[in-house]
């Protein structure tokens, strides 16, 4: 027990011990609901070392796991050696190196195996138009007919069928081309958006431009 908590508080233990406690206090505020388990997807690339398909913060929690605990076995190796000075010194260094390509090593075998728990984002729906505002590109818009532009999240823009319900009491809505709707519900099987008219003061983002 002595020699673990020797090597502990030695280099390199002491560093990865305390990239460890900075991984266990992430942790504990995922768990009070101060923090993200993806908080760090954004802003770093896992890809480039082989941890994609997983969130980072899960990838680089194992990877120090295993770096501290295989640093830690080998720094008790190196203070049983009885080598002193330069050279355990330089075995130290050896034993950081060593503990961080074994770590790397293990967690991309395991991020391989388990990375189908982690499914990614999913592909673009026609509901995702759903609550959008669209432009009018027909000359009326009935129960039965009707066509409108509307702009996606990245930037681009889709021709998308429409409708409009009759009404209870009173005239019908009149859509002409050019005029602003709201796509507030999809029908799967009819495959259309029931639209609604809407100012175009409020619009959210900017407007398909008016052909012509």
């Amino acid at each position: 027990m002595t020699e673990f908590v020797s090597a502990a508080v030695a280099f390199p233990g002491v560093v990865l011990g305390a990239a460890l406690v900075v991984v266990v206090c992430f942790w504990l505020l995922v768990l009070a609901g101060a923090a993200a388990p993806d908080s760090f997807d954004t802003d770093l690339d896992s890809d480039a070392v082989g941890f994609g398909g997983v969130p980072v913060s899960v990838s680089v929690s194992l990877f120090v796991v295993h770096a501290w605990f295989a640093g830690l076995t080998g720094s008790v190796l190196v203070l049983r050696s009885g080598a002193t000075g330069t050279v355990r010194a330089a075995l130290h260094l050896t034993v950081l190196a060593g503990a961080l390509l074994v770590a790397w090593g293990v967690v991309r075998m395991l991020v391989r195996r388990f990375r189908r728990f982690f499914p990614a984002d999913p592909p673009p729906s026609r509901e995702d138009f759903v609550g959008q505002v669209c432009t009018i590109r027909t000359g009326s818009v009935s129960t039965d007919f009707g066509r409108a532009e509307v702009a996606a999240a990245d930037g681009s823009t889709a021709v998308v069928q429409v409708r409009q319900p009759l009404r209870v009491s009173g005239p019908a809505e009149v859509f002409t081309s050019g005029s602003t709707g709201l796509l507030y519900a999809y029908d799967a099987d009819g495959e259309f958006f029931w639209v609604s008219p809407y100012d175009a003061a409020l619009a959210p983002r900017p407007l398909p431009r008016t052909a012509g």
